[in-house]
């Protein structure tokens, strides 16, 4: 933006009263970390760059610093990271009188270059690879989440526990569902529409108080940006009218997991056309398609972390729990891991099924990008689709497909893949599997209610 369009944008700002605008900056954790800044420093901003703490990338979602880090920490002094605002990320916050919010990323030390950890900047560079071969991508995230009929405080003083849900009962798909609750189902869309997040559907799921949308299709940056805000855009919804919304990737054992899954397609810079899509293949899979898959299908086990990145996320991936358990691929099949939907050419992609809600929208785009990538760089060849149930034939698969069993394992998976750093930087990949390895500690080292439950008085 040049200095006369910024005036201009200032200056209508302030002709609408406005004094200030939000900025967010998503964390190794998906967690959107941000302020309020003045008319007049959002204007030294634009101009160039400022500062952030660099704790945001120093410590967990408790916000407890990591001790195991060599990127920052105390031996760093927790210096300001240069960050720069997306300005055409700009949306109105709807319910705060119509305060601009930008979406911001950490920069090098020059002002301009990607930042080696910052995940909206990895992603970018993942893009940057798919452009240089000459195909640009589009993605769109789906999410479920549960709402309850509590808040904050009261789901502390609880405990987590006996929490009263949205609406009681399993009702996926429900229209009894969606017309009593109406007003809330049609606001929430809405909601979603102003803030540049439309949802091409919205519905229940199975479980008491579950909703599942479907984000709109978008390119792959954008695509993320509005994953990301969706997220915490739907929790301030709700909280704001006395609910409480988790994208936990299971809650309670009770019900299924709530997923994170992301459709992708490829399209020719050039053209525009689809590069999946070959209507005299079978299933209209290209050749580019099939490479692409092969090389999800391959990198899925050791890129796992980056898309199912907590210890709660492993309680999701179970069997008959509609969650895939393995590295399978199918055709139109909601039990694989990569489920290809063949359609007409804008219609022809692939579903990710293994992201839980719970994990960061870029990376796991940029592991699925990657992954896919690689597959496309290596020509790998595709095996046969899984037809049927894939839960059944899991013991019959290579040892390389058959997915690690908790955050620890996918881990050491990940700290071990030459593609990952090759993908994503030693950098990266070093401060993520620390931060994991942390995430994995933190849980040890302490006393859950499951072992109290079943120690407590009988051992």
């Amino acid at each position: 933006m040049n200095e006369v369009n910024l005036l201009e944008k200032i200056s209508s700002y302030k002709q609408e009263g406005i004094t200030g605008v939000k900025l967010g900056i998503t964390d190794i954790d998906g967690v959107l970390r941000g302020k309020y800044i003045s008319l007049d420093k959002f204007e030294s901003v634009v101009s160039g760059s400022s500062g952030f703490c660099d704790c945001v990338m120093g410590w967990d979602i408790d916000d407890q610093l990591y001790d195991n880090a060599t990127f920052t920490g105390w031996h760093t002094a927790f210096p300001d990271a240069l960050y720069r605002l997306d300005l055409t990320t700009e949306r109105r916050l709807a319910e705060e009188g119509g305060t601009p919010y930008f979406i911001g990323e950490f920069v090098e030390s020059d002002g301009q270059s990607l930042h080696p950890i910052c995940p909206r900047s990895r992603l970018k560079h993942v893009i940057a690879l798919a452009e240089e071969q000459g195909v640009g991508i589009k993605l769109a995230f789906e999410y479920e989440f549960f709402i309850f009929k509590e808040t904050p405080h009261s789901i502390r003083e609880k405990n987590y526990s006996d929490l009263v849900p949205l609406s009681p009962g399993n009702f996926g798909y429900s229209v009894l569902r969606t017309m009593s609750l109406s007003d809330l189902f049609n606001e929430f869309m809405a909601y979603c529409s102003k803030h540049d997040i439309p949802l091409e559907a919205l519905h229940c799921e199975t479980g008491p108080g579950v909703w599942e949308a479907a984000i709109a299709v978008d390119d792959a940056l954008e695509a993320a940006d509005k994953a990301s805000l969706f997220k915490t855009f739907t929790k301030v919804f709700f909280q704001k009218r006395d609910m409480v919304a988790t994208f936990m990737a299971k809650w309670s054992m009770d019900y299924p997991g709530q997923s994170g899954h992301v459709h992708q397609s490829l399209y020719d810079l050039d053209s525009g056309d689809s590069v999946f899509y070959s209507p005299a293949a079978e299933h209209n899979m290209s050749d580019t398609m099939c490479e692409y898959v092969a090389g999800q299908q391959k990198y899925l086990k050791p890129f796992l972390s980056l898309c199912a990145p907590t210890i709660n996320s492993y309680t999701r991936l179970v069997k008959g729990a509609w969650a895939p358990t393995a590295s399978t691929w199918g055709v139109d099949n909601r039990t694989v891991a990569l489920r290809v939907i063949p359609g007409s050419p804008k219609a022809q992609r692939l579903e990710y099924r293994i992201g839980a809600a719970d994990a960061n929208p870029y990376l796991v785009a940029a592991a699925n990008i990657g992954a896919g990538l690689l597959g496309i760089q290596q020509k790998l060849e595709l095996g046969a689709p899984v037809v049927g149930n894939a839960y059944d034939i899991q013991d019959e698969l290579d040892q390389s497909l058959q997915l690690p069993g908790s955050l620890k394992e996918s881990t050491r998976d990940l700290d071990s893949s030459s593609e990952a750093r090759k993908l994503l930087g030693d950098a990266f990949v070093d401060h993520f599997v620390a931060s994991r390895e942390w995430e994995v500690r933190e849980y040890e080292r302490h006393v859950n209610d499951w072992q109290l439950k079943r120690y407590f008085e009988i051992i």
